[in-house]
């Protein structure tokens, strides 16, 4: 209660221990039931505000899918159902990598999700969108195929280094996520118009940023190796 030390107060070391531990006097041991609290901790800490969004926009697939198509997928009520579901999917897309960075949350779970999810609700948009004719099957394979093909790029390079984001691929996000949103709606006259425009830079910047991606994969193998082999002539002096 005074915050004086036991053993600056005459106590004993076996009075410490028994104090401190239900084992024996000055035993070291944790304890009992301390690693069900480690792990009961680790456990817990999969279910963080960063990982809940991501689940959340997991689930929000399947049901984004039958709102698009319910009633044939044209009607404008189900749509604007579709789109907020849709929105909602690309701002927790925002949130909850800004979050695990921030706040240190970042998980393994997070890793492998937080791009599934994301390829998921967008990958799923486009199909229901060419399926249903609105748009054009070659965008759909444009956008899908750069996204599988950086992901695919990002493995095969991974044990020479990581490629960053870019400023261009964040741009090009943006602009994916706001002309299939404007897609999903039932637009008309100037407004049907302007998301084809919109579209029209979202299949550029997914182009461009897709070859720059190659590019820095190709400079990150070849310096790779370059290290790779200097340290080998290095080792062998």
């Amino acid at each position: 209660m005074t915050g004086v030390p036991a053993s600056a107060a005459g106590g004993s070391p076996s009075a410490n221990g028994a104090a401190g531990a239900p084992g024996a006097p000055g035993d070291s041991k944790p304890a009992r039931g301390g690693k069900l609290g480690a792990a009961a901790v680790n456990q817990a800490s999969l279910w963080n505000i960063a990982n809940i969004l991501t689940m959340i926009r997991l689930v929000l697939v399947p049901g984004f899918v039958a709102l698009m198509l319910t009633d044939g997928g044209y009607d404008p009520v189900w749509r604007a159902w579709a789109w907020a579901a849709f929105a909602v999917a690309m701002i927790t897309d925002i949130f909850d990598g800004h979050l695990a960075r921030t706040y240190d949350l970042v998980t393994d779970f997070g890793k492998i999700a937080d791009p599934i999810a994301d390829k998921a609700i967008m990958g799923s948009a486009l199909i229901c969108l060419s399926s249903l004719g609105d748009l054009p099957w070659w965008v759909t394979g444009v956008i899908l195929g750069r996204e599988f093909g950086v992901t695919l790029l990002r493995f095969v390079v991974i044990r020479y280094g990581v490629i960053p984001a870019s400023r261009g691929g964040k741009l090009k996000t943006l602009a994916q996520g706001t002309a299939v949103g404007m897609y999903v709606l039932a637009l008309t006259g100037g407004l049907a118009t302007l998301r084809f425009w919109v579209m029209a830079v979202a299949v550029v910047l997914t182009v461009v940023t897709g070859l720059d991606y190659v590019r820095q994969a190709m400079v990150l193998r070849r310096s790779g190796i370059a290290a790779r082999q200097a340290a080998s002539e290095e080792a062998e002096r």
